[in-house]
């Protein structure tokens, strides 16, 4: 890892010169020197997991493609996030819920990295929020595996065994992720250090507002908003460029 300190010069202008000698590479630019993080909030679908669940999940409906078109499309920021997330749930009405377990179990895999962050982190007393625009009956297992405080999430309509294709209650959007990461810190008192990490347009808002916001992998306008970038490695990078030593870390 290389740290470099500049007295003056722009957070973009210092990440698109590395872009333009390293990329793809890892880095973090950061106003003031780096600290650990009291507060870490997260997206789950493509950053603490490697799979976006509804388009898992539409694949036991044999609807895949055309819930994974939206998907993407959401993602890029192209399509309003609220109206894509209903459209797609209401093609999943009918589904029996025995498929989110199965889909749970057979196709949902943490991303590389993600239960030493989380357990690293955790362990030095930051508080951790898995925050997404996904599905709780997938998030709360997801959380409690990999070690999160909290969940804040979208809530599917279940009746009879099988899915309405409605959803329960409010929305889980950009604005709210954003929200909860303000909330957290509001409790914690003044000049607090936080951490985002996110891959889509949902995540722009909660990645730009943390003090250290990570794009993992990420859709080019979410890459554009953060001012760290995961494009190489897996999410111990996140760990590295905050300096916290290898025999410190825990998890698997």
């Amino acid at each position: 890892m290389l740290e470099l300190r500049f007295d003056q010069g722009s957070p973009p202008d210092i990440l698109a010169a590395i872009d333009a000698v390293f990329q793809p590479a890892d880095m973090l630019v950061a106003r003031g020197p780096i600290a650990v993080p009291r507060l870490f909030v997260s997206d789950m679908d493509s950053t603490m997991i490697g799979q976006e669940c509804i388009d898992e999940l539409a694949d036991y409906a044999g609807l895949k493609p055309q819930i994974a078109a939206i998907t993407e499309r959401a993602m890029q920021g192209e399509l309003d996030f609220e109206s894509a997330l209903r459209e797609r749930v209401a093609l999943l009405e009918g589904l029996a819920e025995d498929a989110i377990h199965a889909c749970l179990a057979e196709r949902i895999t943490a991303t590389p990295g993600a239960s030493t962050l989380v357990a690293t982190l955790a362990g030095m007393g930051t508080r951790t929020v898995l925050v997404t625009g996904g599905f709780h009956h997938f998030a709360d297992p997801i959380a409690e595996r990999l070690g999160f405080h909290r969940v804040v999430g979208n809530r599917l309509g279940v009746e009879g065994g099988k899915l309405t294709g409605g959803l329960i209650g409010p929305i889980t959007d950009s604005a709210v992720k954003a929200a909860v990461l303000r909330e957290e810190l509001g409790g914690m008192g003044e000049d607090i250090h936080s951490l985002a990490t996110g891959d889509g347009a949902n995540d722009i808002p909660m990645i730009a507002a943390a003090t250290y916001g990570f794009a993992y992998r990420a859709k080019p306008k979410a890459r554009a908003a953060a001012n760290g970038r995961i494009d190489a490695g897996d999410l111990t990078a996140v760990l590295r460029l905050l300096g916290i030593p290898r025999d410190q870390w825990r998890g698997n």
